[in-house]
Formats: structure tokens, sequence, C-alpha cells
């Protein structure tokens, strides 16, 4: 049964509106105003909220103000007969559901009723939907030929079908939420969720709230019990990540978990027990904050029980080009453009770049210069990374002729000496190559090279 909770001032109202309410099969209680209503909300779990804006007291949009900042507040609808264009965009952008006016029509107002329930209950599930959605748009292997990528794959093969906590350490845009989509995918637990929790992105406050939850009562917006990520993910996995913003007053709570799987809500004596799966990852040198007395000893020897160190891609040159075309190809078809490769100077670029951002970096440099390319392949111009990338560099000062010249002697490496191969994959015919090569002085390269192939 859908439980309404109606905020009236107008007493005749309330009285029909329960009536009305009660006969079409919904359990109804009644508040004469703001206040009142406040004081039910943090006695009582309600479904909807059937809300006036002018009342005395706290009106409607202060209430919502109040309401939407508990993530588990009831969907609210917001009933009025003093209704102007103003009233209705504020409240929407305050979070409310729908708005209708006075005098209402009763089925209309049960089908709202109705629909707002259900928005209110699938609201978790689109969230757990638009990360799967998120999960099924990255690449569903990994996009590499270094050998660092390879074994980590390996790893993950073998750890995935177990339930060990598995940490991954990496830098910034190394790709850590990818593996732990991967760990996910290769383990018994694929078809329960995937839930992703970042600590970077949450007070100290906030943070136990999130993954344990907390009963009604347990602080001031606690209007209503709020289920952590933990209930949420239980029989599936967690993935924790930057787990070194997690504050020290916490992780004693959060070895206990990972040792029984037990935890209790804040505001609660009572123990529950979740069944999950965790996943850690940061870009910290926990080692550091142990040291520091920043982080728990046995928390980090808890969480480290299969390590995973993504090395960044500046150690793993040969997966640029690899990755960069699986960018292009991805944002070329999303942003329906027509372009199919990069000049030889553009790969030039690419491959002598040092990439701070990782892959991350990567992707977004991409992004945008198949969205500035104006040509089939995408040029030096349309990237947006320096051509001097380091201090060693610096004092090198290598021109682009010179990254040209070791960008093509790579390229005929991989051909094995080839040179119409080689021709094939820098984008140029075999006389300009001929005379590429007669300008670096490039008279000979010899064709025994021994070629790796990747899986």
């Amino acid at each position: 049964m859908i439980k309404v909770l109606a905020v009236d001032d107008e007493e005749p109202f309330r009285r029909l509106l329960k009536k009305e309410l009660t006969r079409k099969g919904f359990s109804v209680d009644v508040a004469a105003e703001g206040e009142t209503a406040l004081g039910m909300l943090k006695d009582s779990v309600y479904d909807v909220l059937l809300l006036d804006i002018v009342m005395p007291g706290v009106n409607g949009i202060s209430l919502i103000k109040e309401l939407r900042r508990d993530s588990s507040c009831p969907a609210i609808i917001v009933l009025t007969g003093k209704a102007t264009v103003e009233t209705a965009v504020e409240a929407m952008k305050n979070g409310a559901y729908d708005y209708l006016t006075k005098p209402y029509k009763l089925d209309e107002l049960v089908i709202v009723i109705t629909r707002a329930y259900e928005y209110g209950k699938m609201s978790l599930k689109n969230q757990l939907l638009q990360q799967e959605l998120v999960r099924k748009e990255a690449p569903d292997h990994f996009i590499y030929k270094s050998r660092q990528l390879r074994d980590i794959l390996t790893l993950i093969k073998k750890i995935g079908p177990t339930d060990s906590t598995v940490f991954v350490q990496g830098e910034s845009g190394t790709g850590k939420e990818l593996i732990a989509n991967t760990i996910w995918h290769y383990s018994k637990r694929n078809k329960s969720p995937l839930i992703v929790l970042n600590c970077a992105t949450l007070s100290e406050n906030l943070i136990e709230s999130e993954l344990f939850g907390y009963e009604k009562g347990a602080h001031s917006t606690a209007y209503q019990k709020k289920y952590g990520i933990v209930e949420v993910a239980d029989k599936g996995t967690l993935f924790l990540d930057e787990i070194g913003e997690i504050p020290l007053a916490l992780q004693a709570k959060l070895l206990r978990f990972l040792d029984s799987g037990e935890f209790r809500r804040l505001g609660s004596n009572k123990t529950l027990a979740v069944d999950v799966r965790v996943i850690a990852a940061t870009n910290k040198d926990l080692l550091q904050f142990v040291k520091a007395g920043a982080f728990r000893e046995d928390l980090y020897y808890r969480f480290n029980v299969i390590n995973i160190t993504i090395p960044p891609l500046r150690e793993r040159k040969e997966d640029i080009e690899d990755l960069a075309r699986y960018f292009q190809q991805k944002y070329s078809q999303k942003l329906s453009k027509a372009v199919r490769d990069f000049t030889p100077e553009a790969l030039v670029l690419l491959n002598t770049y040092l990439w701070p951002g990782n892959v991350r970096e990567l992707e977004n440099v991409i992004e945008r210069a198949v969205i500035l390319c104006d040509n089939e392949r995408i040029e030096a111009e349309d990237l947006s990374i320096p051509v001097i990338t380091s201090a060693e560099e610096k004092n090198a000062h290598p021109s682009l002729v010179e990254m040209e010249r070791e960008h093509i002697l790579r390229v005929l490496e991989k051909a094995n000496g080839n040179q119409s191969r080689a021709s094939q994959i820098l984008g140029i015919d075999r006389k300009t190559l001929y005379l590429k090569l007669k300008k670096y002085g490039i008279e000979e390269f010899p064709r025994n090279t021994k070629i790796v192939q990747s899986e």
C-alpha cells in the first residue's frame, strides 16, 4: 500500500483528500503545516508527499529545500490553488516530482501519485542502470600491446572468480575503474551489481552515511531510514575508489566490515551482515599515509590481499597508438564524423608526449581532435598537446622533424624493414617514404627485426 502524507493548511481540503485517497486504496496521513510535517516524517516512512505551497510558518518551497537534503525523502507532488509559473519552476528546480493545481481531478491525482511512487522506488535502480550503461560503453577488453597490461589481464583472469579483496594502484587516469569492471566481469558475481563509491567526492561526515546508511533521527536531516551502499551491493561487488580519502575515524569500522561483513547503520546498535566483494583503488602512496599516521596499517594490509599496479601511459608507449585509434573510432561514430586516421605528424606528437593525465588525458585530447578535425585524418594541429613535454626534452629542443624521423624508424621496425608495409602504416605513398628516408639519412634498414605480436 502506498503511504501518502498530505500537507495543507485548509482543514476541509485535508479531510476531503484523506477520504478520497483512502477510498482509492492509499494509506493517508495529513498535516496542517510544515513543522508538523517535518515531525511526522521523522517518525514515519512515507512514499509520496502532497504539498501545498502557501502555508503559515514553513512554506512549501522551504519544506522542499529542507527535505531534499535527505536522499531518502519521499517523492514530492506540489498541489496548490495559488499556482504561478514562478512557483512551479521553483518547486521543480528544488526537486518536486510534479505540480498540480486545485481543483484537481481525482483520477489524475491517483495516476500522478502512483507514478511518483514508482519514480521513488526506481531511482536507485536507475542509478545502477546508468553505471551499467557506462560499463557497457567501455571496451569489453583491454586495448594494449605492452607486456605490463598483458600480465595484468592474466592476473585478473586468475583472481576474478575468487572473492578476495583486490587493491588497485595507479596514477589518476590510468584506468583503475576499468580494472575493477574487468575483475567484476570475470567474477562469479557478475549477475549482481558493481557499486562504485568515490570517497574523494564526499565530505568526512557523508562517507559513513553513504557506506553504512543511517536510521531515521540519526542526525538533523535523517527524516527516514537510509540504506548504505554496502546493503545495495549485497551479493555483488563494491568498488571503493580513492580509499586514501577515508577518514581515520571511519577506518576501524571499515576494517571490521572487511573482516566479517558486519556493520551498523549510523544511529543504530543493531548489527547487520552482507555478502560483498570489495575492490579498492587509490592514486596515492598509502604506505606514506601509514607512516604519517593518516591510514591504519592493519587496514592497508587487509586491502592489499591482491595488488594490481597499473603503470602510467608514459611507461607503456606501445599502447598509445592503439588506444588513440580506439578513441578516434569511438568519437567519430559518436559525433557522426568521417575521421578515419591520423597523419604521421600527429602520431609523432602522440608517441612523444609524456601524458601526465594518462589514458583519460589521451581520450580527452582525441575527442577534442575529432571535433576540430576538418579532414579524414587528424593532424598535429588538431591535437591540444605541446611539442616539448619534459625537462629533458626542453634541454634537447627536439624538432618536429627529429620526432618524425624517430617515428619513421619505429614504424619501419614494426614493418620488419618492409618499406611498402611501412608506407601503408604511415599513410603515405612509397615515393614519399623514399624521399623522407633519403632526407633523414636512413639508407638501409634491417629486415630481420623480430616482431612481437600482441594477444
